[in-house]
């Protein structure tokens, strides 16, 4: 294929050598003109282990060329990468100045071009940067329209600085983020090589993955320190520790624990991370993210009050209230404490969980409840139906299988809250809202 790179920086010059040793026929865009001559003297702009020797390779070869002429290399290729830096503003907001500018002179460029063209934006942009600067800016200066005159995806890079022409050429994934199927194709037809997962999916959920997969590695390293603090406090050897926690690939190193939803509960998670941090006030640590979790998760209680709260029905039901299913562990449970918050402030409650039954709690268990909510026998009913029949509001708390079916149960007036994401489907009789979905 026949693809125009713009921007010869970090990533522009490993996907223009990665595509070119595949075959393609490159031309790279920059106007700084000392790249362009440092590329068409087979010569590398960037340091990259691989990258030079493919680069000097690809000129040689003829299968790689750079130019400063915008319009000449849309009218020359069928598909074109912006890879230009989106550095931050003294605010934290993205400087999307470069991207701007090139999709000005890409659209000033596809105004004359009868064949079809595809603009893909590698540059790592915010959600809904394609919509509401890219796309307008094509199809301002082009006078077209994107989708149907030429094409647009959101193709987002995931290169690590040492391994880039590793990671390019043996990638996770790869994700096309598409503004309509015929886009798609067009990109997707340049990856068909790759042996890795191909996902396409809509533009925004694309521009969003890259910062999904930064933030969690960021995450990652800084959980790391924090515990290699922590275990050097206690004189243990923190890689070691480490190395024992990676082996679980089961729960801590997988996509356990990591679908949206609602707070963490239970008799070990609050407990555990209330132990860590009273032991790092101890040693003198400071332990910003473990001490965030906690917070983090008070807040998404409160969110999840306010949802049920924004409807403005005061009879509500609630379906499955231990903290888990499958269990009647109410300890610390936070569907427990959004029952005390809705009775505190005069909400007429019927509750649910086939799992609980005062009568046999026993133990913390049994102290926990009784504690927090000792009338709260005179709420519960025996069955869902008990429940639809009084509520204005449902709201499930825990992904009891039993609840599948409650969505499409729903009648004119009611609103369903659901906190697990029971299933995907979405009544029409009801207003749904997921607590973030």
């Amino acid at each position: 294929m026949k693809v125009s790179i713009f921007g010869l920086g970090y990533v522009g010059t490993v996907c223009a050598g990665c595509l070119a040793r595949e075959g393609h026929e490159i031309i790279g865009v920059d106007p700084v003109r000392t790249k362009v001559q440092l590329v068409n003297a087979g010569k590398s702009p960037i340091i990259e282990a691989d990258i030079e020797e493919i680069i000097a390779n690809a000129v040689k070869t003829s299968r790689l060329r750079a130019t400063d002429d915008t319009v000449q290399a849309i009218l020359d290729t069928d598909i074109s990468f912006v890879c230009v830096g989106t550095p931050s503003q003294i605010n934290g907001n993205l400087d999307l100045t470069h991207v701007r500018h090139v999709c000005e002179q890409l659209g000033q460029a596809l105004k004359d071009k009868t064949a079809r063209h595809t603009v893909v934006i590698r540059s790592t942009i915010l959600p809904g940067t394609m919509r509401r600067l890219v796309i307008p800016v094509l199809e301002e200066n082009s006078g077209k329209k994107a989708g149907k005159d030429f094409g647009v995806c959101n193709n987002p890079e995931f290169l690590r600085e040492g391994s880039a022409v590793m990671d390019f050429a043996l990638p996770s994934k790869t994700v096309i983020g598409e503004l309509d199927r015929v886009s798609g194709d067009a990109l997707a037809a340049l990856y068909a090589k790759l042996d890795a997962p191909l996902i396409r999916t809509d533009v925004e959920t694309a521009e969003m993955i890259k910062y999904i997969d930064n933030s969690w590695h960021a995450l990652k390293i800084g959980f790391a320190n924090e515990i290699g603090n922590l275990c050097k406090s206690f004189s243990i050897d923190a890689h070691r520790a480490m190395e024992i926690f990676c082996q679980d690939k089961k729960l801590n190193i997988s996509s356990a624990y990591l679908k949206p939803g609602f707070a963490f509960g239970g008799s070990c998670l609050p407990k555990d991370l209330r132990a860590l941090a009273y032991s790092a006030k101890l040693h003198d640590l400071e332990l910003p993210i473990l001490n965030a979790i906690l917070p983090s998760n008070e807040l998404q209680v409160a969110r999840g009050l306010q949802l049920i709260m924004e409807k403005g029905r005061k009879r509500i039901g609630i379906l499955g209230f231990s903290f888990k299913e499958g269990t009647d562990d109410l300890r610390e449970s936070p569907m427990i404490e959004i029952i005390e918050r809705l009775t505190g402030k005069g909400y007429d409650l019927r509750i649910y969980d086939k799992n609980v039954q005062v009568a046999r709690l026993v133990g913390a268990n049994r102290d926990f409840i009784l504690n927090r909510i000792p009338h709260i026998s005179r709420l519960m009913v025996d069955n869902i139906d008990a429940v639809l029949q009084h509520a204005e509001t449902i709201v499930i708390g825990n992904k009891s299988t039993e609840f599948e079916s409650v969505p499409q149960r729903l009648h004119t007036g009611q609103c369903l809250v659901d906190f697990v994401r029971i299933s995907n489907y979405r009544s029409n009789n009801g207003e749904y809202s997921g607590i973030c979905w």
